[in-house]
């Protein structure tokens, strides 16, 4: 007999009740609501191929403000260098799933 695969337990909050799941539209909404909120644009003008600081210009104190505003939204940690490491939108997208999957 074969086991079935386990599936990993959903990540907890510090009060140990589930963190809810986000699906990448979900993630790729709240990351272009904080960013045009943080740097003043509408969230249409932003997409996955969007660079926030070639196209948008901005700064290590606005990239701290997302940061932080993603962090308070999804109960992780994020490093302004994570930011800058993804080039574009997308890019941090796949890098709040991948957080989100990993093990807290």
């Amino acid at each position: 007999m074969t086991p079935k695969p386990v599936r990993a337990a959903p990540p907890l909050k510090e009060n140990g009740t589930p963190m809810p799941t986000r699906t990448r539209e979900q993630l790729d909404l709240l990351l272009r609501t904080v960013v045009s909120d943080v740097i003043g644009t509408e969230p249409e003008e932003l997409h996955g191929g969007t660079s926030l600081v070639e196209d948008f210009g901005t700064d290590s104190l606005e990239l701290m403000e997302i940061g932080s505003r993603l962090e308070s939204a999804l109960g992780l940690r994020i490093q302004v260098g994570d930011l800058t490491a993804a080039e574009t939108l997308g890019e941090a997208v796949d890098l709040l799933e991948t957080r989100l999957a990993e093990p807290r």
